[in-house]
């Protein structure tokens, strides 16, 4: 890290620049302290010694707010409904928070939906009540504490309690200077008794760019809520990414994950659920693919403490060319977890001899009164499938394309947002071909 620069006056300036409060300014500082102290993450069977988290030039790139949506680049632009009068939307533009709109009727219901910064100074105590505190921990590792302290971007959203938010609220990140460098935080709240469908992109529309993103999510889904988060995200090739999306679900609460994780660039994806209260319920489903000479590690965790509590875990991936990603399921059962449920799938398709994939089921059971249990696959393209369809007239390039489409489905299908829904099958189909 480039101390001389980054240092802590840079910090504390920045942080009064944005108006934020002492205790938000304190926290960076304390974060940046730490960094050099402590490790790296290590992530499973992956090396990242030299992989690039820290060396950037430029924090803050900004860019010009937008008048109307009709500015946007034309691949952003397919995934909004720009003739709709009642987005529920946030755009942010490389560092710049470009575009927020929140219906008038939700704005009446007390949910808050605005850039992190704002949300710091004008909902100070709420934000500090979460940020960080019982979702990611600053000190986990050098990187959470390096996003603490040089935090550039995000949103916050809140869903007060009793209220149920029937439209998604959505969240564009747009990367289109390559000077580009993110420290995203996104906290979703889901008060008692609310809920909300919540859906976000990360998209890229330059490329041939060099480019550190750390981006951490804290989702809460307090008592009896629900959380449905939908995400795809499409960074360029020359970005190294870290991405941590982290749940916290209390009693008789619901959060469902569905993840199309589509980065071009070398990935660390942690997805961890822990379900605290009783009666909760946690499942993440997540589609990859890999090309290129990339490589990447998922790591998808749910963690019981409740009692009669559900973890579903589905992941599939395709790998072509050299790309390489390593799959690891984790469920957890802690003591005193009795009644619950865990169970996890993660199927990987090699398209290529170079390809490779590896899926690790790991099941960590400290309670008996539980049911439990795994299923790990990695293979080729079944070629009985292939003749069944070649048989049929299908050429053996669109039987493939078939395969595959079949193979992600389960993934692409629940995604809540048609636009998004389209853009990742786009994306899917661009990357197999």
């Amino acid at each position: 890290m480039e101390t001389k620069t980054f240092n802590q006056d840079y910090v504390s300036s920045y942080s009064k620049q944005l108006g934020e409060p002492d205790w938000l300014t304190d926290l960076r500082l304390q974060a940046l302290v730490k960094v050099e102290d402590l490790p790296m993450p290590r992530p499973d069977k992956t090396k990242i010694d030299k992989w690039n988290f820290t060396q950037f030039n430029e924090h803050v790139v900004k860019s010009d707010k937008l008048n109307s949506l009709d500015e946007l680049h034309d691949d952003v632009k397919a995934l909004v409904d720009v003739e709709s009068t009642n987005n529920n939307l946030y755009v942010q533009v490389n560092n710049t928070p470009a575009y927020t709109s929140l219906s008038s009727e939700l704005k009446d219901k007390g949910v808050i939906f605005t850039d992190i910064h704002t949300a710091a100074s004008e909902h100070s105590d709420l934000v500090k009540k979460y940020f960080m505190t019982d979702g990611v921990k600053v000190d986990e590792h050098r990187l959470t504490a390096l996003h603490a302290a040089l935090l550039n971007g995000g949103v916050f959203v809140y869903v007060p309690k009793n209220v149920e938010v029937s439209e998604p609220i959505q969240t564009i990140f747009v990367h289109d200077n390559p000077n580009t460098t993110l420290f995203n935080h996104v906290i979703v709240v889901a008060d008692d008794n609310s809920s909300l469908t919540y859906v976000e992109n990360y998209i890229s529309t330059v490329t041939d760019v060099e480019g550190v993103f750390n981006i951490i999510t804290e989702v809460f889904a307090n008592t009896n809520a629900r959380v449905t988060y939908g995400a795809v995200d499409t960074l360029d090739k020359g970005i190294t990414t870290y991405v941590n999306r982290r749940g916290v679900a209390g009693r008789d609460a619901r959060i469902e994950w569905a993840l199309g994780l589509m980065n071009d660039g070398d990935t660390i994806s942690e997805n961890v659920t822990n379900l605290m209260g009783d009666g909760s319920y946690g499942d993440t489903k997540s589609v990859v693919v890999g090309r290129g000479e990339q490589k990447q590690n998922f790591t998808t965790k749910v963690v019981h403490f409740g009692k009669n509590s559900e973890g579903y875990i589905l992941k599939h991936g395709v790998m072509k060319d050299s790309a390489s990603s390593i799959f690891n399921g984790i469920g957890k059962i802690e003591h005193g977890a009795s009644k619950s449920n865990a169970v996890q799938e993660s199927r990987v398709l090699m398209l290529s001899e170079k390809a490779r994939g590896d899926a690790n089921p790991i099941l960590l059971i400290d309670e008996d009164d539980v049911t439990a249990g795994h299923a790990a696959s990695v293979g080729r393209v079944d070629p009985l499938q292939l003749y069944y369809l070649m048989s049929r007239g299908i050429t053996k390039v669109e039987a493939e394309r078939l395969v595959i489409h079949g193979f992600l489905a389960p993934v692409v299908k629940v995604l809540p947002i048609e636009g998004v829904k389209k853009q990742l099958v786009e994306v899917i189909e661009r990357k197999v071909q």
